[in-house]
């Protein structure tokens, strides 16, 4: 018990610890800045805090990987997909990729997952048990990890939404993978909670540093790694439902494939108390956070407050979903 503790304890520590001690070095240095639109003020905060998060991550899957060197190949294809995600993060945070090109690089982040071989062609469905996906299981591995990395990214609208939002997820996962003896999965779980955690300190309204993509698709291309190494497929679908929704519904507004940049009407108007209210103009995109508004106006902390419920009500139904395929697997 002691040993299988420190699995989890020491990740976590090092993601926590290493993640808030170079974010703000990392984003400064990087001299990329963008403009918190949802403030009066409209301040100028650093960017590409995110890689703070790469770096706590790494770390903390180089030190579950020396507590437990037998699930190396696992570690190797979470962290390779994590840094092939930043790296698409940072081209597109440094020179903007077209949402086209973005997409289809996050969906090539799953070559580490289907060259390596560290997925299952047979998924746990609740009530059903394991299902044989032996032929199609491989042409689903970049919609398994793209899907999540651009609906993580969309979600990251407001200050600390990415991140409270994502770390109730990733909790959720953790014990979901525990409850299904994936250990390995499970640390990979505490790692990426210890640098979302330490993340949400500098993100927290009023953020002092955004992650930009190349924290929010490492998150989210994180998330679809741990899913597919983890056999947790239609757990994290059902977790990340508030996210899902989110990107459905942005999508079928716009039409198509679209980055926040390219909106001319937002879906949200800052108003001059402070508040945030849903734009009632009908070419503007809807969100989850436009509906959310759409009874009345809230203050920015509220909205998300209001996020990171939607996202409980969905990890508990995820759990209820482990519930259910441990009826399934358990002798």
């Amino acid at each position: 018990m002691s040993a299988w503790l420190l699995g989890l304890a020491m990740p976590f520590l090092t993601g926590l610890f290493i993640t808030f001690a170079t974010t703000p070095f990392a984003a400064k240095k990087a001299g990329i800045t963008g403009v918190d639109i949802h403030k009066l003020t409209k301040p100028v905060i650093p960017e590409m805090g995110g890689i703070g998060i790469v770096t706590g991550l790494a770390a903390a899957v180089g030190v579950s990987y020396i507590l437990i060197p037998t699930a190396g190949l696992k570690f190797a294809t979470f962290l390779f997909t994590a840094l092939i995600a930043g790296g698409v993060g940072v081209i597109d945070d440094l020179y903007t990729l077209g949402p086209r090109v973005k997409t289809l690089l996050t969906a090539i982040t799953c070559l580490p997952i289907f060259l390596l071989g560290t997925y299952n062609p047979h998924p746990y469905l609740p009530f059903i048990g394991p299902i044989r996906l032996t032929i199609v299981y491989p042409f689903l591995l970049p919609f398994a990890v793209a899907v999540p990395a651009n609906a993580v990214n969309m979600m990251d609208v407001l200050n600390g939404a990415m991140p409270a939002t994502c770390s109730i997820v990733i909790g959720t996962l953790l014990i979901c993978s525990i409850l299904l003896n994936q250990y390995e999965t499970a640390a990979m779980c505490a790692a990426l909670l210890g640098c979302l955690l330490a993340f949400y300190y500098y993100n927290r309204y009023p953020a002092r540093f955004f992650s930009g993509d190349v924290g929010s698709l490492t998150i989210g291309a994180s998330i679809g790694a741990l899913a597919l190494i983890g056999r947790m497929e239609v757990v994290t679908i059902v977790a990340l439902l508030p996210f899902i929704m989110n990107a459905f519904y942005g999508l079928a507004s716009v039409g198509r494939l679209y980055e926040h940049k390219e909106i001319v009407s937002r879906p949200i108007l800052v108003l001059e108390t402070g508040q945030l209210a849903a734009n009632t103009d009908p070419n503007a995109p809807i969100t989850l956070t436009r509906i959310i508004l759409a009874a009345s106006p809230l203050r920015e902390q509220e909205v998300v407050r209001n996020l990171a419920v939607l996202t409980l009500v969905s990890s508990f139904l995820a759990l209820i979903t482990t519930a259910f395929v441990l009826m399934r697997v358990s002798p």
